[in-house]
């Protein structure tokens, strides 16, 4: 396979298709589930996902069928084949292209010339939310198969799953799984476009994936709010209880989390790609993030990160557990808020979990260490859906690694590079399970600055073009 050719044309199919379909994608708030109840009424996922498969099929490709399927009470999938072209290709094994189509929620602190549902191609970046998390990844993922099919390689048979959930954690993608799992064939080879890049300036492999609990934690210690003149000093804060609830999980100063059920070792192996990657990234393992900053005296002072340690940097990101709060509710406006002692706190948690530590067992244990023995008798709880399971990438094959690094080395002029992220994808853990002999194709064009989920999400135009010439490589490459 000539892949000079092949980046030329992907190149071309992107800058002559695939950006304008990615810029009317943005402008649909096709927001995942969890951030819109009315997601079946109002018909943006629907909407999404019926023009992903329109232009799918407007390519016209070779030995491609493809449908939507929609299965009771569930959120919408997008299934694709691809016919193999090796000789004996019913017996050939399956490379799964994975992507989906929901979207975060707005969020607010956007430039004042970009927006999340208004599409600007500015320099080498699309911005928008969702363009690369990763509404993308159907259109790059054809776009490989067609660059294959021009140059008349042989190739094993392609199947592609597009949900449309997976920002609210894939709670409809397993039953799909178990659905088409016949379909699917004894599939080698996983290809997520859906996770992240330590620069532009190599292809990336994701190495790990962290697991998840979230939930609502409340604490109620009045029925109705209080004049805080009357009541303040005998009446406990509920803001102050909730902070002794969470010092029980994490120790404020630090952000380490104190129970040791919510650790675990970390591997040899990515001990050392941590290293590598650190060698590699250097200083901009914590420059690359957006610091506040303030004058003091004449000099700017940054806010600083918890560690400068490239290595340890890497490692608090992928296999520590963190505790973020992403939400907060009993709290009124500026504007609205009176002297009132409130009746209630409530906190939006996020805890990240190491990518081998059991999710639901670790669900089970954060819920009894919150709720229990609370401070003045208030009434505490904390409502979870329970944890979603990290993930860790089966050993690399030879061939593998092989393909990955001449792929980055054909396309970017450097090795591949292997990196942990702090993220989780559901699907990757059901699909080591289900698959336990694939290798797991896990990129992204999520790299510095990129900011999905924040303000200014952006797409990086020219690394997901050579993302998509990396993965028509790495197709071609895998062995029968």
């Amino acid at each position: 396979m000539n892949d000079a050719q092949v980046l030329s044309d992907v190149s071309r199919m992107w800058d002559d298709h695939i950006v304008d379909e990615i810029k009317q994608y943005i402008e649909i708030p096709a927001k995942s589930p969890s951030f819109e109840k009315e997601w079946a009424k109002l018909g943006y996922l629907d909407l999404v996902l019926q023009r992903a498969a329109d232009w799918v099929n407007a390519q016209k490709v070779v030995g491609l069928k493809l449908e939507i399927i929609r299965l009771p009470g569930r959120t919408p999938v997008l299934f694709f084949e691809v016919d193999g072209t090796k000789p004996d290709a019913a017996n050939q094994p399956t490379v799964l292209m994975y992507g989906h189509l929901d979207k975060q929620p707005e969020f607010d602190g956007w430039r004042s010339d970009l927006g999340p549902w208004t599409p600007k191609y500015m320099g080498d970046k699309l911005y928008g939310r969702g363009g690369a998390d990763d509404g993308y990844a159907v259109y790059a993922s054809i776009a490989s198969v067609m660059a294959l099919k021009k140059q008349k390689v042989a190739h094993s048979r392609i199947v592609g799953l597009i949900e449309t959930c997976e920002e609210s954690g894939s709670p409809d993608l397993l039953p799909y799984v178990d659905a088409l799992k016949k379909r699917m064939g004894d599939v080698a080879l996983v290809i997520c476009l859906d996770s992240g890049a330590g620069n532009y300036d190599q292809l990336w492999l994701t190495t790990s994936l962290r697991g998840m609990i979230s939930g609502t934690l409340q604490v109620d210690i009045l029925t109705e709010g209080i004049h805080s003149g009357d009541a303040s000093g005998l009446v406990p804060s509920s803001f102050r209880i909730m902070r002794q609830v969470l010092d029980r999980l994490e120790d404020s100063k630090t952000g380490h989390l104190l129970p040791q059920v919510f650790h675990c070792e970390i591997p040899a192996e990515r001990l050392q790609q941590a290293r590598e990657a650190a060698k590699i990234l250097g200083d901009q393992t914590f420059k690359r993030f957006p610091w506040a900053h303030h004058d003091c005296g004449g000099s700017t002072l940054f806010a600083l990160p918890t560690t400068t340690d490239p290595v340890d940097a890497l490692i608090k990101r992928t296999w520590t557990p963190t505790l973020s709060v992403t939400g907060a509710e009993g709290f009124p406006a500026f504007k609205d808020a009176g002297n009132v002692l409130r009746p209630y706190t409530a906190f939006k948690l996020s805890l990240r979990l190491p990518p081998l530590v059991d999710a639901s067992q670790a669900a089970q244990q954060l819920k009894k260490l919150l709720e229990d023995n609370a401070p003045y008798q208030a009434k505490v709880t904390f409502n979870s859906g329970g944890g979603t399971n990290g993930w860790n990438a089966p050993e690399t094959a030879p061939w593998f690694e092989k393909a990955l690094n001449d792929a980055s080395q054909s396309h970017f002029g450097a090795g591949v590079g292997y990196i942990g992220q702090g993220g989780t994808i559901p699907l990757m853990n059901l699909l080591s399970l289900g698959f336990p002999k694939a290798q797991m194709m896990v990129c992204g064009v999520l790299g510095p600055q990129s900011n999905a989920h924040g303000p200014n999400e952006f797409l990086h135009v020219p690394y997901a073009k050579k993302i998509t010439a990396s993965v028509a490589h790495v197709i071609v490459n895998m062995p029968s």
